[in-house]
């Protein structure tokens, strides 16, 4: 019973005891719960405020990008204006349109210092800005020294450079990474709101007691409904300023597409200027040398005449004299033919085709040409020191560039003086001298003793159109035209002028190293005699009779038999009554039809004659597609070089080309 007793007495404090707590329990339940759902409510608070920043910054980083992407398209556009019309208001418009980009790209960069997913961007973005900015500067610096068409062929080049590209896929990575973005903050945003929508619900539960709760997040959910629907409104603003931009670069791409189609049209009226210029200062160099020419033509003549001469008056008493008197003969008529030959390769017009020359052979082998430009008063000096290095270049083109150099020093001298000619070798360090890549080189050098040039002068060489010469006595087009060939042979031209102690032009050429067996097949080798064919019979067309008469007589010396056709309309007849010809020697340029064509006309029975044509005009050889393939051999030629022609065309030897000349 006391044990009963006890446990009752036990039970009642438990039960007075958990009365007494449990208001205090209640309270502290209720305080609890109330702190953890101001704390939760804040907690949401804050993360919907951030949200809502990062929701803004994305919007912001896009608007500016946007507006980066549109100032660097005007910028261009702009720049375009003033290559065109060299306006110098122009020019300044486009260096404040591309410093205002360079400003929103740091705002974009200051932006983004803290987005780690869009620092890498940003970063490359501001380099291939910077790169841009310095093509665009470079082709705007071209511009202001009056440097038009360097510009616009730079501007042409720009216009598809790898840059621009760049810049243009950063920026859309930069757009889509902060769409992205955006997307997710956009979800954060929702979900904040979805849980302080939450905690108002909540908080009805708490009555009266929470009744301040309640009406706190009742004001906050308000003020985040205010805030998402500014911020949708905001997103909407900010979309139709995106399209409004987006609606401006495409309406400045239209604008620039045109611009590049006039730049286009007028870079080519202007290059086919440029090109009518340049033969005619060619015809003025050629000009130039006709004295000299007209010189040494009757210097040459006067030997073959004057040796032809003695040779008949020694043919019979003594004929070893006799020999040597036609041997001048021969070496006069030679030295004139070469001579003939270098004339019409210099003045012919042709594009760019480049092969291995010796630098040295080509120098050597026109200092008659330059001896004849710049007169007896100049001594001439050459300094070979290139010991074999070879280049590879347009022989033609080059040969005519030394030229110019020349008679400019010859101005430079006023006809009196001394003019250097120097080739070396030489190795130079990346971007030593101009853009040339590092390597060795062949440096050309051609220094005179003349008036030298100011610093001002210098500076404005390589500048189309400008010369310091009087009116009428030079087009201001042969450095220039020398800076354009040198730079389209990978090399650089470096000029240093002294007033009063000369100038001295160093033309820097990459070596070329020959491919495997290329040296073996050397121009300058001794011909093999040609192969002995038995006697044939031999179809010649040619219109001069004096010309058929001694190519008659020389087939007759080698053995053949020769059958004469004085016009090319014959030729079919002929080869229908000789059956037994074995192949055609015809002259090129004949009235009525040419030799190429003459045998075009010829049945398909003869086609597979072997066909030799021969040309004294050395600007048909440039034509090969006309002869189809057969050996060409040029006028004058000895008895050696017909047969060398001879042989090649009956061995069935079908590749265009010039046959050995003159011995």
């Amino acid at each position: 019973m006391a044990d009963g007793f006890f446990m009752d007495e036990h039970a009642t404090g438990w039960r007075a005891a958990i009365r007494r707590f449990l208001p205090l329990m209640l309270v502290v339940l209720l305080v609890g719960s109330l702190g953890t759902l101001l704390y939760s409510a804040s907690h949401a608070s804050r993360d919907h405020e951030r949200a809502l920043k990062e929701q803004r910054r994305s919007f912001e980083i896009i608007a500016l990008a946007r507006a980066f992407e549109a100032k660097t398209a005007r910028a261009e556009v702009t720049l375009a204006r003033y290559v065109i019309s060299l306006d110098p208001d122009t020019g300044r418009l486009f260096q404040d349109q591309w410093r205002t980009a360079a400003s929103q790209l740091k705002t974009l960069t200051y932006i983004t210092r803290q987005s780690g997913w869009q620092r890498g961007n940003v970063m490359a973005l501001q380099a291939a800005f910077d790169q841009r900015g310095k093509t665009l500067s470079e082709i705007g610096l071209r511009t202001t020294y009056d440097q038009k068409m360097g510009a616009l062929a730079q501007f042409h080049r720009a216009g598809k450079s790898r840059d621009l590209m760049r810049i243009t896929a950063l920026l859309d990575r930069v757009i889509q990474a902060e769409n992205a973005r955006l997307q997710e903050r956009s979800e954060a945003v929702s979900l904040a709101g979805d849980r302080n929508e939450w905690f108002g619900k909540t908080s009805q539960l708490f009555g009266l007691v929470l009744l301040v709760c309640v009406l706190f997040a009742l004001w906050f959910a308000n003020a985040a409904y205010s805030e998402r629907r500014n911020a949708r409104r905001q997103a909407e603003n900010e979309a139709e300023r995106a399209d409004r931009l987006e609606e401006a670069v495409a309406s400045r791409t239209v604008e620039l597409s045109e611009a590049y189609d006039q730049l286009k049209k007028e870079t080519a009226e202007r290059a086919a200027a440029e090109e009518n210029l340049r033969q005619m200062q060619k015809m003025d160099a050629v000009g130039q040398l006709t004295g000299g020419i007209a010189h040494d033509f009757n210097n040459m003549l006067a030997v073959v005449v004057g040796g032809l001469e003695l040779a008949k008056r020694k043919l019979r008493l003594k004929p070893q004299e006799a020999g040597r008197h036609i041997d001048n003969a021969m070496e006069g008529a030679n030295r004139a033919a070469a001579l003939t030959r270098r004339l019409l390769a210099f003045a012919r017009s042709e594009p760019l085709l480049p092969n291995a020359v010796d630098p040295e052979a080509l120098v050597s082998g026109i200092g008659e040409l330059i001896d004849r430009s710049i007169g007896d008063q100049i001594t001439v000096t050459f300094e070979n020191e290139a010991q074999g290095w070879r280049i590879f270049v347009d022989q033609h083109q080059m040969e005519n560039a030394i030229l110019n150099l020349c008679v400019n020093a010859r101005d430079a001298m006023d006809g009196r003086g001394k003019l250097v000619l120097r080739t070396s070798q030489t190795h130079l360090a990346a971007h030593e001298i101009g853009e040339c890549a590092e390597g060795e080189y062949v440096m050309l050098t051609v220094s005179d003793d003349g008036c030298g040039m100011t610093p001002e002068v210098l500076s404005r060489v390589f500048e189309p159109f400008f010369t310091t010469k009087p009116v009428g006595k030079g087009t201001g087009l042969g450095l220039s035209q020398i800076f354009g060939f040198v730079h389209q042979s990978d090399g650089e031209i470096r000029i240093e002028s002294e007033v009063g102690k000369g100038t001295s032009v160093h033309i820097y050429l990459p070596r070329h190293v020959s491919e495997e067996g290329e040296a073996a097949a050397d121009a300058h080798a001794p011909e093999r005699e040609p192969v002995l064919h038995p006697p044939t019979r031999i179809l010649v067309v040619e219109d001069d009779p004096r010309v058929l008469n001694q190519t008659m007589a020389a087939l007759a010396e080698l053995g053949h038999l020769p059958v004469a056709c004085d016009h090319p309309s014959k030729a079919a007849k002929l080869l229908m009554s000789h059956r037994d010809i074995g192949m055609i020697m015809s002259d090129v340029l004949m009235p009525g039809m040419t030799g190429p064509e003459m045998i075009r006309t010829l049945p398909a029975a003869y086609a597979h004659v072997p066909v030799l044509f021969v040309t004294g005009y050395a600007g048909d050889i440039a034509e090969s597609a006309d002869f189809a393939g057969h050996e060409v051999l040029r006028k004058p030629y000895t008895l050696m070089g017909l047969s060398h022609a001879l042989s090649h065309a009956l061995s069935g030897s079908h590749h265009p080309g010039t046959a050995a000349a003159a011995e």
